[in-house]
């Protein structure tokens, strides 16, 4: 794998010490424009959850794909993939909770759970902490309601501090309007259920990180229908509406009887008015603006 870009935790190295496998490493920024790349290319989404495809090429130029293959829907990214594609932090209250989820992600090759904390705050220091080491993480699972303090408060701190890194899963047994609408107002990426199939939070850790929406069926029901100030055009926001149930620009295009060159720039031009520069980031923020 010399000489080639394998994933946010290559693109995480200090870029001035040489990376033990041989890939150069090009700090955040890289990690960044991977997630900007998927705005085509996707297959279409299965199953209940309404999150992206099953192929995660951008995650690995293309080479190692994530593929659903004979081996099962938590399958290897790749026998040769030498360090995880993606890095996770855990955040959840319950112990036994924190356990069950880092078994399951180490069946999982391509993602390594780095980190977990049992309160919103300390959620915040360990991401902290983690930034300062030159290992951010890439997808922070976060729980709602902790004693220690609550996930809403720390996703805003987080939003606060970088609007983009690390994605932000909420994972919890709530599913009232309130909690949903919360959750992605305050700058979350995605929402799930607790009582998720394995395979689909780990299609969704790896679809956040690769720029694209993950949303419990429940929870897109929430927020779908809501309306506010338009500054999107309709077409765009069908669009949008399309990709935010998990559909791709071929999905949109054929629903819409339009060619996927024109989803596409449907797409680019609510970027640019939204301000952000990828699917995820666009649908979060067209909710946040009652434009979903």
């Amino acid at each position: 794998m010399s000489g080639r870009d394998v994933g946010p935790a290559a693109r995480r190295s200090d870029p001035n010490r040489p990376d033990p496998s041989g890939v150069d490493a090009r700090g955040t920024d890289a990690r960044r424009a991977v997630a900007s790349g998927a705005v085509e290319g996707e297959a279409d989404a299965s199953g209940a959850l309404a999150s992206g495809a099953d192929a995660h090429g951008a995650l690995a130029n293309g080479a190692d794909a994530h593929r659903h293959g004979s081996s099962g829907p938590l399958a290897s990214v790749g026998a040769a993939q030498a360090e995880p594609l993606v890095r996770v932090v855990i955040v959840d209250d319950h112990p036994v909770v924190r356990d069950g989820l880092r078994g399951m992600f180490d069946a999982v090759d391509g993602i390594e759970v780095v980190g977990e904390a049992a309160s919103g705050p300390e959620s915040l220091a360990l991401v902290a902490q983690l930034t300062s080491a030159g290992t951010p993480p890439d997808v922070v699972l976060m729980d709602l309601r902790m004693p220690g303090g609550d996930g809403i408060a720390a996703i805003r701190a987080l939003r606060g501090t970088d609007r983009v890194w690390p994605r932000i899963l909420v994972l919890t047994t709530y599913d009232t309007d309130r909690d949903i609408r919360a959750s992605m107002e305050a700058g979350a990426d995605g929402y799930l259920l607790k009582d998720a199939r394995r395979a689909d939070l780990a299609r969704a850790v790896l679809d956040l990180c690769a720029g694209r929406p993950a949303l419990a069926p429940g929870a897109l029901a929430a927020l779908l229908g809501r309306r506010g100030e338009v500054d999107l055009t309709p077409r765009e926001i069908e669009v949008l509406s399309v990709i935010a149930a998990g559909g791709t620009n071929r999905t949109a295009a054929e629903r819409l009887l339009v060619s996927e060159a024109t989803v596409k720039t449907h797409l680019l031009h609510a970027y640019a008015k939204l301000g952000v520069s990828d699917r995820a980031a666009a649908v979060r923020v067209a909710y946040e603006r009652g434009l979903l």
